[in-house]
C-alpha cells in the first residue's frame, strides 16, 4: 500500500457511485485516482471532495500499465480545516481551476506544494489577494515571471519592462502593480483595492495566455467576479 498526501483540484462523477478525482501529490506531483463507490449512501467521505481539500490517500502500490490508481482509503489530512466562508470557498474553487489546467504535466514539485499550503494559510486568515499573488508565485517557481525593473511599462510578451507601453491593457497603474509584487518577497502583505483587484487578475490571464501553452481563462473567473462586486 502506498500513502499519498494531495491537493484536490477537480472530480468528476463516474457512473452513480464513483468519481475520479484529479490531484496534486507531494510524493507524486499530478496525478488521478478512482474512487470507489464514494457516492454511495453509506460512505461518508463525499463532503471530502472540495477543491484545494487537503487529502491522504491510500493506494495499491502495484498499478497496471494504463490503469488509474484506485483508492482503497481517503481521509482528510491531519491539521486541515474547512472553509464555511462563500468568498473563501469561492477563491479556493477559482485557484483549484487554474491548478488543475496549468499542473496536469507537473512532476513532484515540493516548493510549490508549500506554497499552496501557504495560500491556504493565507485564504484562512481572510486576505482576499491571497489567490492573486499565489499565482504570481506560480509564475515565479515556472520562470516565466518578469523580472523588476525601473522603467514604466510591462511589455506582456517579452516580459520585461520598457520605457514605451506595448500592451493597452498594460497600463502604467497596471505596470506598477506589477512591479509591487516583483519587488518583494513576501508578496501576501500586499494589498488591493476593489478595482486594482479586479484589474490584475485580468492581466495575471492575459500573461498566461501568452506565456503557458493552451491557457485559457477558468470558467470560474465569472463567479469570482461576482463575488468581488
Amino acid at each position: 500500500m502506498q500513502t499519498q498526501t494531495c491537493f484536490l483540484l477537480s472530480y468528476l462523477k463516474y457512473g452513480d457511485n464513483d468519481a475520479i478525482l484529479h490531484c496534486f501529490s507531494l510524493e507524486n506531483g499530478f496525478h488521478s485516482f478512482f474512487a470507489k463507490g464514494i457516492y454511495t449512501a453509506k460512505n461518508k467521505k463525499k463532503p471530502y471532495l472540495f477543491p484545494l481539500n487537503l487529502l491522504t490517500i491510500t493506494v495499491s502500490t502495484i498499478v497496471a500499465e494504463n490503469k488509474m490508481s484506485r483508492i482503497s482509503k481517503i481521509e482528510l489530512a491531519p491539521n486541515h480545516y474547512d472553509f464555511e466562508e462563500v468568498t473563501m470557498n469561492t477563491i479556493l474553487f477559482f485557484t483549484a481551476d487554474f491548478l488543475h489546467q496549468v499542473l496536469r504535466e507537473e512532476g513532484k514539485n515540493q516548493f510549490l506544494f508549500n506554497e499552496i499550503q501557504i495560500l491556504r494559510k493565507e485564504i484562512s486568515l481572510q486576505n482576499y489577494d491571497a489567490y492573486l499573488v499565489f499565482i504570481f508565485k506560480f509564475l515565479q517557481i515556472s520562470g516565466i515571471a518578469p523580472m523588476y525593473e525601473n522603467r514604466k511599462f510591462l511589455n506582456p510578451e517579452s516580459g520585461l519592462f520598457e520605457n514605451e507601453i506595448s500592451h493597452p491593457f498594460f497600463t502604467e497603474n497596471i505596470s506598477n502593480m506589477w512591479k509591487s509584487f516583483t519587488n518583494t518577497v513576501e508578496g501576501y502583505q500586499i494589498r488591493l483595492n476593489r478595482t486594482d483587484r479586479s484589474s490584475f487578475l485580468d492581466s495575471l490571464m492575459i500573461y498566461c495566455r501568452i506565456h503557458i501553452s493552451g491557457f485559457y481563462t477558468p470558467n470560474s473567473l465569472a463567479v469570482i467576479r461576482q463575488i468581488f462586486e
